[in-house]
């Protein structure tokens, strides 16, 4: 009884989550569109300070630089590819279909998003970047990449690490997000709503690829992740 209670309220939890994460970003999304001024409130200050900070510290800049590189979306891609692979040779189909919808696809959605948007980079940029701001690529990318490989997590992985991966996840999401607006290349806002995003798309792609009960070729179920 207590772990169908347990199910239920992690069911609703995530279904709350996806709620808050729709109106975060249509609000955000908006906010940008009607060049509605609290949201320059929100950006502005941080920008300057980190930026007057950068220009005074290099290395500094350098730092964050490598670090949103060598994490960035495109680490998770080369993970994912590696995932599906292996569960294609092992014939775990829908581990590997999973993979390709969430890793794989989280890149052509960040590029459709941010070709609605057309939102340009801070002109204080610290590092080039290409292509447009709002919502962040990293911040999407990362955060399907984390959670998809999180939901991978085989049952064995239980107790206190579960909880360190997940907090580990935790630290990682924030940091690239922390990162890219570090080095004025997207605006704290574009952050927020690319983290709302890829939380947005995650979720639906987890409770469409679910598996069965029983199925062990499928991603860990979101109860047990």
């Amino acid at each position: 009884m207590r772990k169908v209670i347990g199910v239920t309220k992690a069911n609703s939890s995530m279904a709350t989550l996806a709620v808050l994460a729709v109106v975060s970003y249509a609000l955000l999304w908006i906010a940008w569109v009607q060049q509605w001024a609290w949201l320059d409130r929100l950006d502005s200050p941080m920008l300057n300070a980190l930026h007057d900070y950068g220009v005074q510290h290099p290395s500094w800049v350098t730092s964050w630089n490598v670090f949103c590189t060598v994490l960035g979306p495109s680490a998770f891609r080369l993970v994912g590819l590696v995932v599906a692979v292996m569960a294609l040779v092992r014939r775990r189909w829908r581990v590997a279909i999973f993979v390709a919808v969430t890793i794989g696809l989280s890149g052509p959605l960040s590029v459709l998003a941010k070709s609605l948007a057309d939102r340009p980079r801070p002109s204080t940029y610290l590092v080039a970047a290409p292509s447009s701001s709002f919502p962040s690529g990293h911040a999407v990318g990362v955060m399907v990449g984390v959670l998809a490989l999180l939901a991978l997590l085989p049952p064995s992985v239980d107790g206190w690490r579960r909880v360190v991966s997940f907090a580990l996840g935790a630290v990682v999401v924030t940091a690239i997000g922390v990162g890219r607006v570090v080095l004025n290349v997207h605006h704290p806002s574009d952050v927020l709503a690319g983290w709302a995003l890829g939380y947005l798309y995650f979720y639906p792609c987890l409770r469409l690829l679910t598996p069965t009960p029983g199925d062990d070729s499928s991603p860990a179920h979101p109860d047990s992740a």
